[in-house]
């Protein structure tokens, strides 16, 4: 046996997980039986037994550093995959397919989301965060509770489409299509739990997926035929971005692939966000000693002023706790890949055309990777531990050439709304406890998260 490079590399059969173990565990409680294959693999590679369907997980740093940069090339994400195939019905060939159309998409699409840019979009970033946040101020005073994943999600949405699709979607329309991502999220979970059913077999979920994509594109399709029309003389939205844009033979998108792009920015410009600093506020309230150095920070850094871009270099607890709320939350928790040809993983030989399954949620919560896993706690990214750890421990937008573009953003936004929520209110959870995992396409909290929010002249008062 040798791999592409011709090197003789000795082999030994995977390990695998028996049936008795994964398929129960799976239709009990699928995120902790997840992290439980990790923990029985002790970081080797190993074969899930799903009967008929027999991927391998891999979930040691060092594998994944080989499936996912250095031997991108020969680990597709395959139009039958685990996952990708029934979400292929919502996003299409695209930004999130493979091959040639996703290289023409991010070609076009990445200068939009270099670090540079993106810095550059800060200060219209927070003042949209800052208005949106206004909103708040009502509830509080009045002493209302907040569904803060909703209010998230109007936040996130006011920023989004303001900066970056020039408020050609309204925010309002934004909101319905999250509610249909949310609808796509659990619908699609029948067919990644039973990956072999052929799509013309009916499954739970089918309807509810089906009219949640008719109503994506009922909004987003006449914005996208109208931009066509303007996009020449429009400014760097992403939708016009995408019909100026030159594929590589030199051709243009067609309107379906600017459909599918456009579906899928809105998507991922908003939804890891949204969900992931739902889990902040009961993680915040549950440790005072985390509270009260987030709210230190923020209080030092940013004052009573609005927070801007010179703020931002200074929140350095506030990336940390961001840091481990991916660690603990990655909404991209799933990576389903195709080996194209034979390698050696960790030892183990993959066949030509073998499924491979890459989670951060496993990885990230592994006992042989990171100590206390399954506690929430910032320090662990401090500067000198990161440093120290490898780069594929902590991977929540993916690696390689298909890591997220949004990453950079996200980092950006999240902070922004972070330090202006907590530079105006204090706040208390009407039930004090942290929701639970829901395994969707991407992950969800099992609860709704309502606040009581104070505002902080009244605190001080």
């Amino acid at each position: 046996m040798a791999t592409s490079d011709t090197t003789p590399v000795p082999t030994r059969r995977a390990g695998a997980i028996p049936l008795r173990h994964v398929v129960p565990g799976l239709l009990r409680e699928p995120s902790r039986a997840l992290v439980e294959f990790g923990e029985r693999s002790g970081g080797e590679v190993v074969k899930l037994n799903l009967g008929a369907f027999r991927p391998y997980l891999v979930t040691h740093p060092e594998h994944l550093q080989r499936v996912l940069r250095e031997r991108s090339a020969n680990y597709v994400r395959a139009g039958d995959g685990l996952q990708w195939r029934p979400l292929k019905r919502l996003f299409g060939d695209g930004i999130l397919s493979d091959g040639e159309y996703w290289s023409n998409s991010r070609n076009i699409l990445q200068p939009l989301f270099t670090a540079r840019r993106i810095d550059g979009l800060v200060d219209r970033l927070a003042e949209a965060i800052e208005d949106a946040v206004d909103e708040l101020e009502e509830p509080a005073r009045a002493g209302r509770p907040v569904d803060m994943g909703t209010e998230q999600a109007r936040i996130v949405c006011s920023a989004i489409m303001k900066v970056f699709f020039a408020d050609k979607i309204s925010v309002p329309d934004a909101m319905r299509i999250m509610e249909a991502q949310d609808a796509i999220a659990s619908s699609v979970m029948p067919r990644i739990a039973v990956p072999w059913a052929p799509l013309a077999v009916p499954m739970p979920g089918d309807r509810t997926f089906r009219n949640a994509v008719q109503l994506i594109d009922d909004l987003l399709m006449p914005i996208v035929r109208r931009s066509r029309e303007t996009a020449e003389t429009d400014g760097d939205d992403i939708i016009a971005t995408l019909w100026r844009g030159r594929t590589e033979d030199g051709g243009r998108l067609d309107e379906t692939q600017v459909r599918n792009d456009t579906v899928a920015m809105v998507a991922t410009t908003t939804e890891t966000t949204i969900s992931v600093l739902t889990w902040l506020w009961p993680h915040i309230e549950g440790d005072p000693r985390i509270a009260e150095q987030l709210y230190a920070e923020i209080d030092r850094v940013v004052g009573d002023a609005p927070v801007r871009r010179e703020h931002l270099k200074e929140l350095r607890y506030t990336r940390q706790v961001l840091d481990e709320l991916l660690r603990l939350y990655p909404i991209g928790w799933l990576f389903p890949r195709r080996a194209v040809e034979e390698d050696v993983v960790g030892g183990v030989r993959i066949e030509a055309g073998a499924t491979i399954v890459v989670s951060p949620l496993i990885t990230h919560r592994m006992s042989v990777f990171w100590d206390r896993p399954n506690e929430f706690d910032p320090d662990r990214f401090a500067p000198e531990l990161a440093r120290s750890r490898h780069r594929y421990a902590h991977f929540p937008f993916g690696g390689g050439p298909h890591q997220c573009l949004g990453m950079h953003l996200f980092y950006l936004e999240a902070t922004l709304i972070v330090a202006t929520v907590l530079s105006r209110f204090r706040f208390r959870l009407q039930k004090p406890s942290v929701p639970g995992i829901k395994v969707a396409a991407a992950l969800r909290p099992r609860e709704r998260v309502e606040l009581t929010l104070r505002p902080l002249r009244s605190v001080a008062a």
